[in-house]
C-alpha cells in the first residue's frame, strides 16, 4: 500500500534540460555524472549525500524531489527521470521530471493518473525494468506529446511497507563499451538510492510540518496577546468610560479624573497594540543582523517605559539561516521580559567569543533586571515551568530554534534575581 502524505501541494516540477539551471542552495552538487563500473559506489553516496544535503539545509519538499529525481537521472545517465508522490484520489500530489522542457510539459497535459506503469508500481511494490517500455501491456495512456520511451527502470520509495512514491528512469546514454539499457547492476544502485531517498523525503516533510506547528503556535501567542494586553485594557476603558459618564453630573470633579484613567488606558492599549503589530511583520535582515536588532531594540525602547538598550560587535559574520534564529531568539526574550517580567531595563549584547582550534562563537544575550522566574530543570522537554511564568512560546520552542543551526541555549534565572537569556553559535 502506498501513503499519500497530507498537506503536500498540488504542483508539478518541470525542469528543462539536462542543462537547466540549478537552485543556488546546493542542487548543484546532485551532478555525480555517469556511474563507471568502478565509480559507482562513490557515484551513489555523493548522489545520496546531495539529497540529504538539500534536507539540512531546509529545502522545501518539493526541492528535495527536485534533487532527488536530477541526482537518480545523472547517477545513472539516463535521459529522462521522473518522481511521483500517491495522493488518495487516483492521482499525484507531486509528480517531478528531469529531461523534460517547459514547452514538451505544456503540450503533454495536466497531471498523470496512477493508470498503466504507474498503477502497475505502485500495486506490484517492486522494481521494474524493461528492454523496451513500449512493448508492455501497461504502456497505454501515454499522452502524445510525451517523449518517446524505451529501456526502462522503476523502483519504488519505500518506508517499511509503504509507498512514499516511485522514481523511474527512462533512455539511458549509450556509450560505446556499454550495455545498452539499464543492467542488473543498475537496478541494485537506484535501490539503494532510493531506500536513501525516502529518509531524506521522510526528513523534510516532518521539517515543512514542524514549521506549520510554529505558526500555529505564533498565532495562538498572538491572541493570547490580544486578549491578555489589549482586550482587557479596552474592557477597564470601556468600564471607565460608563464610570465618568455616570458622574459626569453628580460629581464633576471624579468624572474629570476617571476621564483622565480613560486616556491613559487607551495610550496603553494603543502601545500594546502597536506591539503586537510590530511583532507580525517578518524579520527584515537585509541589512544584517546587527542592523535589524539595533532597530528592534529602538522601536521596543519607544513603546514600553522599560528601557532597552543594544550593544554588539560589528564583527559578527553568520549565515543567513543563524542571523533568522537569533533574531526570533532576542525577539522571543524581549517579548517576554517586557510583558510578563516587570522589569526596569533590558539589555541586548551580541558579540564574538574567541575560541581554538575553532574559529569562535557567537554569544547572543538578552538580561533583564525583572521578576525573574524559577527555570525547569536542564533537559525539561517541554519547559512548561517557564513557560507558565514567562508566557510566549515557551524555552521548548526557543532551545528547538536554537539546535536547529546547532547553537546551544541556556537560561540564568531566579526569583526575584532576574533572566539572563543566552545563546551561542559556533563560527
Amino acid at each position: 500500500m502506498y501513503r499519500a502524505f497530507p498537506g503536500w501541494t498540488r504542483a508539478v516540477g518541470r525542469n528543462g534540460g539536462m542543462g537547466h539551471r540549478m537552485d543556488r542552495h546546493g542542487l548543484h552538487e546532485a551532478s555525480v555524472g555517469g556511474a563507471a563500473a568502478d565509480g559507482e559506489v562513490d557515484a551513489a553516496l555523493r548522489a545520496v549525500s546531495s539529497a540529504v544535503l538539500a534536507v539540512t539545509r531546509h529545502l522545501s519538499v518539493h526541492e528535495v524531489l527536485q534533487v532527488i529525481v536530477r541526482a537518480a537521472a545523472r547517477l545513472l545517465d539516463a535521459r529522462h527521470a521522473a518522481l511521483g508522490v500517491p495522493d488518495e484520489e487516483g492521482s499525484f500530489a507531486e509528480f517531478v521530471v528531469e529531461g523534460v522542457s517547459e514547452e514538451e510539459w505544456d503540450a503533454i497535459g495536466p497531471l498523470p493518473r496512477q493508470h498503466g506503469m504507474l498503477a502497475a508500481m505502485l500495486r506490484d511494490n517492486a522494481p521494474k525494468r524493461l528492454e523496451d517500455i513500449r512493448r508492455e501491456p501497461e504502456f497505454e495512456g501515454w499522452p502524445v506529446a510525451h517523449p518517446v520511451l524505451k529501456d526502462f527502470l522503476g523502483v519504488p520509495i519505500r518506508d517499511g511497507e509503504d509507498v512514499l512514491g516511485i522514481l523511474f528512469l527512462a533512455n539511458r546514454r549509450r556509450h560505446e563499451g556499454r550495455p545498452r539499457g539499464f543492467t542488473a547492476e543498475d537496478q541494485e544502485l537506484l535501490t539503494l538510492f532510493a531506500a536513501h531517498a525516502a529518509i531524506a523525503m521522510t526528513n523534510a516533510r516532518l521539517y515543512e510540518h514542524n514549521r506549520e506547528l510554529t505558526v500555529v503556535a505564533e498565532r495562538n501567542r498572538l491572541a493570547r496577546e490580544l486578549h491578555d494586553a489589549v482586550a482587557q485594557k479596552l474592557f477597564s476603558l470601556r468600564l471607565t468610560a460608563q464610570a465618568a459618564a455616570a458622574l459626569a453630573e453628580r460629581d464633576p470633579a471624579r468624572a474629570v479624573r476617571e476621564l483622565e484613567q480613560v486616556e491613559r488606558l487607551a495610550a496603553e492599549a494603543l502601545a500594546e497594540l502597536r506591539a503586537v503589530i510590530f511583532e507580525l511583520r517578518p524579520a527584515d535582515l537585509a541589512d544584517g543582523l546587527v542592523a535589524s536588532l539595533r532597530k528592534h531594540v529602538e522601536v521596543l525602547d519607544r513603546a514600553y517605559e522599560t528601557e532597552v538598550r543594544f550593544t554588539a560587535d560589528h564583527a559578527v559574520t553568520l549565515a543567513e539561516e543563524q542571523e533568522a534564529v537569533l533574531f526570533r531568539i532576542a525577539q522571543e526574550a524581549l517579548h517576554n521580559a517586557l510583558r510578563h517580567a516587570a522589569a526596569r531595563s533590558v539589555e541586548v549584547r551580541l558579540g564574538v567569543r574567541a575560541g581554538v582550534p575553532t574559529g569562535g562563537t557567537a554569544v547572543l544575550e538578552v538580561a533583564d533586571d525583572g521578576t525573574g522566574f524559577e527555570p525547569p530543570v536542564n533537559g525539561s522537554a517541554d519547559g512548561s515551568a517557564a513557560e507558565s511564568q514567562g508566557g510566549g512560546l515557551g524555552l521548548a520552542s526557543m532551545r528547538d530554534r536554537a539546535e536547529s543551526v546547532g547553537a546551544a541555549l541556556s537560561i540564568d534565572a531566579a526569583p526575584g534575581c532576574g533572566t539572563v537569556v543566552r545563546l551561542e553559535v559556533p563560527l
